[in-house]
C-alpha cells in the first residue's frame, strides 16, 4: 500500500468521479483507476460501486476513508515537523474564495506568502460559502474566505474581515427610496433580487425573514453583487445587499438599512483548529493585509466589496 494510492482513493471519494479525481491529482484517469484497483486487491475488497454514473463508496470504502485521510495527514505532518525545526515550509496550501469575490487584500496576502515561501504550492478555488465551509471541515481547503451568518462556523476558527448590515437597494424614485426606515415587511410588498442559497448574505436574509414570519418573493437571483445591483437599478426588483456592496453603486442606487434585519452579514477567513505552519503563516500575512481594511467606509473593490 502506497501513499499515492491513498491520495487517489481520497480524491475519487471526494470528487465522486474518476475523471475529476484524475484532473485533481494531475495524472491520467487510467492511472488513477489502475492504482485504485491495485489498492482494492491489496485490501481484498472493492472500495467503490462503479455501477452508477457517480463513483460511490462501498461499505468497505466508507470504513477506509477516514483512515486514509488520517494516514495522508500524518505523512504531511512529518514534513511539517521537520520544516518547523529548520524554519522551512513546504507542501501545498489550498485556499478557497467565495465565487465572484475580488477582495484585493486576500490577493495581497497570497502574494506576500508566495514571496516568503516559494516552495509551497498555492491553489485558489472558488465556490459558494456553504461548500467552502464544508471543504475546510473535510480538509479539502486549508482556509477559505467566506460569507457567513455567524462569527465562527461550527467546528472552525474564524477571523472576521467585515461585519455589515443588510440594505434594500433601489433606484431613485422607487417607493422605498423615500422613507428613512425600511422593514422586512416593506420589502415583502415588492419582488426581491438577492444572492442564491449557500451564500452568507442570503443566509442572513433568510434567517431574518423567518424570525419575523415574513415570506418575501425572491423573483431574481444572482451570484455577484454587481449583478444584483444592476438588476435593482433597472427597477426589476428590490436588491438585498450589504452596505459596502450598495455603496459601490451609490451613483444609481439608494440604499436603506433594513431596520429589523439586525444580524450582520460577515466576511471571514475560516480554518480548522488543527493546522500546520503554512496556514499559520498565511493567517499572519492575511492579518497584515486586512489590517484596517474592514473599517474603511470608502473602500471599494472591483466587484465584490462586501460579505457574500
Amino acid at each position: 500500500m502506497e501513499l499515492r494510492q491513498l491520495e487517489y482513493f481520497v480524491a475519487v471519494a471526494e470528487e465522486r468521479n474518476f475523471t475529476r479525481a484524475a484532473e485533481r491529482v494531475h495524472i491520467s484517469q487510467s492511472g488513477v483507476s489502475a492504482q485504485i484497483r491495485q489498492l482494492e486487491r491489496e485490501l481484498g475488497a472493492e472500495l467503490f460501486d462503479r455501477s452508477a454514473r457517480a463513483a460511490t463508496l462501498t461499505v468497505a470504502g466508507k470504513a477506509a476513508l477516514e483512515h486514509a485521510r488520517a494516514a495522508l495527514a500524518a505523512a504531511a505532518s512529518v514534513g511539517q515537523a521537520v520544516g518547523e525545526v529548520t524554519g522551512l515550509i513546504r507542501g501545498g496550501l489550498a485556499v478557497g474564495m467565495v465565487t465572484g469575490c475580488t477582495v484585493t487584500p486576500l490577493f495581497d496576502a497570497l502574494a506576500a506568502f508566495h514571496r516568503a515561501h516559494p516552495g509551497v504550492e498555492l491553489s485558489l478555488l472558488e465556490d459558494d460559502s456553504d461548500r467552502l465551509v464544508e471543504g475546510v471541515r473535510s480538509g479539502a481547503f486549508d482556509l477559505a474566505l467566506v460569507g457567513t451568518a455567524s462569527p465562527a462556523p461550527e467546528g472552525l476558527e474564524a477571523m472576521t474581515i467585515v461585519s455589515e448590515r443588510l440594505v434594500a437597494a433601489v433606484p431613485p424614485g422607487h417607493p422605498l427610496a423615500g422613507p428613512r426606515r425600511v422593514t422586512l415587511r416593506d420589502l415583502a410588498e415588492h419582488p426581491i433580487v438577492c444572492m442564491p442559497p449557500g451564500t452568507g448574505l442570503r443566509t442572513v436574509f433568510d434567517r431574518a425573514c423567518a424570525a419575523r414570519g415574513v415570506r418575501p418573493v425572491i423573483a431574481l437571483q444572482a451570484s455577484a453583487g454587481d449583478a444584483v445591483a444592476g438588476l435593482a437599478a433597472r427597477g426589476l426588483a428590490v436588491g438585498v445587499l450589504s452596505e459596502s456592496m450598495a455603496r459601490a453603486h451609490a451613483d444609481r442606487l439608494v440604499a436603506r438599512v433594513i431596520d429589523d434585519a439586525e444580524a450582520p452579514a460577515l466576511l471571514a477567513l475560516v480554518w480548522r483548529s488543527a493546522h500546520g505552519p503554512a496556514v499559520r503563516e498565511m493567517l499572519a500575512h492575511s492579518r497584515r493585509a486586512f489590517a484596517g481594511w474592514g473599517r474603511e467606509p470608502s473602500r471599494q473593490t472591483s466587484g465584490e466589496p462586501g460579505p457574500r
